[in-house]
């Protein structure tokens, strides 16, 4: 009889694969914890959250149990001119604990299409507001999603190169990195002060896929303080950062400006279902609650708020809101800044950067690119220590389970320095 992985090399397209290169996939047939288990009863260590979506270990039995009861009750109805508890609740919840200002919720699928609709809302609230503003400003190098408008937003690069010419036209401005702090707010600002600015969009302080690029919260103050100056709204993307990958429970909670609209997805089940909300405040909504229909936001979604999903979502606030989450992601981070102190010094490495939870390795190399051939090296290397890692290039990168634990961690960590001996030595 053939193997999973057997059968899914005749009939699946993996995502950002070369199936020429890669045509062979790790066939899971069990999650436990913080671990993975294939067909062949190996176990790998998901340092990254598979896809940065892991919250508490896979298959949580608290999360399993919620859902199935959903399961039984109801497990989906049209959204548009219904409504149900598990999405009127998840609402209420979340519009408890994110940054202050935030009156409404908006649901969708995942972290690109919460993106598209955050797009959508600040351009159409200009028009409805009787103003000309349509640009968007982001940072270089961004990464927002794979649909269109949130590719448009984003950085160009191979990611979509191929479609250059139909993305709308965006303002990018540098990234504020620690020696070009000020020349991106300059940046900004000099935009601003141009009008016609829709809105900013940005991820708060980590750039996920442009390789765990990190800044200040000083520089995210003052970005999204000169959006409010200039009356220009504010799209914080936290997508990845959000639900305590930074350490509080989000991003933006790091300074005392808040945006206008927020962007999540992945933490927001647990990384069990997919799920994207658009939370925006008040004014936003007010420019939409209107008899006339050409006002409205024409957007949705066939399994927007679905109430299984719903249910996995307020499974895994469940979780997130105890101390003892709270107390293992300050234990995390505690134990990433420890190692990250002990091989800042290291000839192998370019840089270290840490941010909460996040720590990532810039390893020294002539070609520091996201296609750079030391990435399938790591991979291998990695997966042969029974290490889920998916480096950027040259960049490795760990965002755990809060769930992981000190052995877990000391594991990877020795694995690392392992690579960085064997990287010396060659």
């Amino acid at each position: 009889m053939a193997t999973i992985k057997e059968r899914d090399r005749q009939v699946i397209w993996h995502p950002y694969t070369p199936m020429k290169v890669w045509p062979e996939a790790i066939a899971i047939v069990q999650g436990e914890g913080a671990y993975l288990i294939d067909e062949d009863g190996n176990k790998y260590l998901d340092a990254i959250s598979s896809w940065w979506v892991n919250l508490h270990g896979h298959s949580h039995p608290h999360i399993a149990q919620k859902v199935s009861e959903q399961l039984l009750q109801l497990e989906h109805c049209i959204f548009a001119g219904f409504t149900h508890e598990p999405a009127v609740r998840l609402a209420e919840r979340l519009l408890e604990i994110l940054p202050p200002g935030m009156e409404k919720i908006f649901y969708s699928d995942n972290g690109s299409t919460a993106v598209e609709a955050a797009i959508k809302m600040a351009i159409q609230y200009n028009s409805n507001k009787g103003r000309t503003s349509r640009k968007i400003v982001a940072l270089q190098n961004a990464y927002h999603g794979d649909t269109f408008g949130a590719m448009a937003v984003s950085g160009r690069s191979i990611f979509t190169d191929a479609f250059a010419d139909m993305l709308f036209d965006v303002s990018f401005i540098p990234f504020p990195s620690a020696e070009n702090e000020a020349a991106s707010i300059g940046a900004l600002e000099q935009l601003l002060q141009g009008g016609n600015i829709a809105a900013f969009i940005v991820e708060p302080l980590v750039q996920g896929s442009a390789g765990m690029q990190m800044y200040s919260p000083a520089v995210l103050e003052q970005f999204f303080g000169l959006c409010r100056k200039h009356n220009v709204l504010i799209i914080a993307d936290e997508v990845m950062t959000g639900f305590g990958r930074t350490g509080p429970l989000f991003a933006c909670n790091h300074i005392s400006t808040p945006p206008d609209i927020v962007c999540l997805s992945k933490g927001l089940t647990g990384g069990s279902m997919p799920l994207g909300v658009t939370a925006c405040t008040q004014d936003i909504f007010d420019a939409f609650y209107d008899e006339d229909r050409t006002r409205m936001l024409y957007h949705g979604h066939s399994f927007t708020a679905n109430p299984t999903i719903c249910a996995a979502a307020l499974a895994s606030m469940d979780l997130l809101l105890q101390p003892d989450c709270e107390d293992s992601r300050k234990r995390i981070a505690q134990t990433h800044a420890a190692f990250a102190a002990s091989i800042s010094n290291h000839g192998q490495i370019a840089a270290v950067r840490q941010t909460g939870t996040i720590l990532a390795i810039e390893l020294k190399t002539d070609n520091p690119s996201y296609h750079n051939g030391m990435r399938d090296q790591l991979y291998r290397f990695f997966i042969a220590k029974g290490i889920v890692m998916r480096p950027l290039g040259n960049i490795i990168y760990i965002i755990p389970p809060y769930c992981i634990t000190d052995a877990e961690l000391q594991y990877i960590y020795q694995c690392i320095e392992e690579l960085l001996l064997q990287l010396k030595t060659n």
